[in-house]
């Protein structure tokens, strides 16, 4: 019979997988960068569950913190309306 572990690290990359499928697809880009920090959260869980704490902060800093962070602030700035184009 399999851990529970299994099941955690099988739920958690369902999960990872279906948020970056959500931000590839999104045509909302804060709703994109938000599926992506959610994706980069879930890998960075199952880098804790398999005892590599040094893989999952590194993740969780750099993929959760950092790159969402830069993204969503440089689509502040950059004027993160969306405006309709006219066909």
């Amino acid at each position: 019979m399999p851990d529970v572990d299994f099941f955690i690290v099988s739920i958690l990359g369902i999960a990872a997988v279906i948020t970056a499928v959500i931000a590839l697809f999104q045509k909302n880009l804060i709703r994109a960068i938000v599926s992506y920090a959610i994706s980069s959260v879930s890998l960075a869980a199952i880098f804790f569950v398999l005892e590599s704490p040094y893989a999952g902060a590194l993740e969780l800093t750099v993929g959760a913190g950092l790159v969402a962070v830069l993204l969503l602030v440089a689509l502040i700035l950059g004027g993160g309306e969306e405006e309709e184009i006219p066909v």
